[in-house]
């Protein structure tokens, strides 16, 4: 594993930040789509309610109050819920 130089990484942000102010270079955006429903999710990984709710640090309760609607993961829940629909073998692992 290479070891990575933070202080060069950092000074290529800013000299990119520059460039860009003075309309030299566009700079790469990506943007993140919503996960799929947590219901989706959860039955795509052949999880109960509650070994889901496990694995994502909620209760649940909570599981349940997303899959009726009543409320939506917000935050950290909805990296996690990105990650389960993109790699479910991370979660199948952790299971």
């Amino acid at each position: 594993m290479s070891k990575r130089d933070i202080g060069q990484e950092i000074l290529e942000g800013i000299r990119e930040v520059r460039a860009h102010k003075a309309g030299e270079k566009a700079l790469h955006i990506h943007t993140l789509r919503k996960p799929a429903p947590p219901k989706m999710i959860r039955a795509n990984l052949k999880l109960s309610q509650s070994a889901f709710a496990g694995l994502m640090g909620v209760s649940v309760r909570t599981v349940q109050d997303w899959e009726q609607g009543r409320r939506k993961p917000s935050g950290p829940a909805v990296a996690l819920l990105r990650i389960a629909e993109q790699k479910p073998e991370v979660f199948a692992q952790l299971s």
